[in-house]
């Protein structure tokens, strides 16, 4: 089975993202993104945007900000490791992802990223300051579809 980096509109990405991922919605912008094709199929798509968290938006660090795959083997490190080496070749000096605390890392690990911060970000966007009203979403049984939680951000230094 030989992986292939394609390129993807975000039209694309989004389209897949909403079909696969199994947490988040598609995301409105991003700075590129990239995709793996198996046989001239698509399996997964990353997109990769500045940092979320405006104390990491230093100008030289990168967020894939979705990673979402099928389930066919090898893709998730396969991307991790694309996305790190385009934002390389673009003269970035860092990339980080955050993951859920449930999840255990490995295709980070496979790729050469570092646990760079566990028990972090995940909080409720609702806060004083900025209201929100709390939808909860379910696609497959009582998950939420952005459950509340901490997790833990992945580095690679570029």
């Amino acid at each position: 089975m030989a992986l292939k980096a394609v390129p993807l509109s975000l039209t694309q990405a989004n389209e897949f993202i909403e079909m696969h991922h199994r947490h988040h919605h598609k995301i409105p912008r991003d700075k590129f993104r990239v995709g793996c094709e198996v046989d001239g199929k698509l399996v997964g798509v990353a997109t990769v945007g500045q940092p979320l968290a405006r104390m990491l938006c230093d100008g030289y660090t990168l967020e894939v900000t979705r990673l979402c795959t099928d389930g066919t083997k090898d893709v998730c490190s396969f991307l991790y490791s694309r996305c790190a080496r385009i934002a390389k070749e673009m003269g970035y000096k860092k990339i980080i992802t955050y993951i859920l605390e449930s999840e255990d890392g490995t295709s980070l690990k496979a790729s050469g990223w570092k646990l760079e911060k566990a028990n972090c970000g995940g909080g409720s966007w609702n806060v004083p300051s900025r209201p929100r009203e709390i939808v909860v979403h379910t696609l497959f049984g009582d998950e939420e579809k952005y459950p509340i939680g901490k997790k833990q951000r992945w580095a690679r230094d570029l």
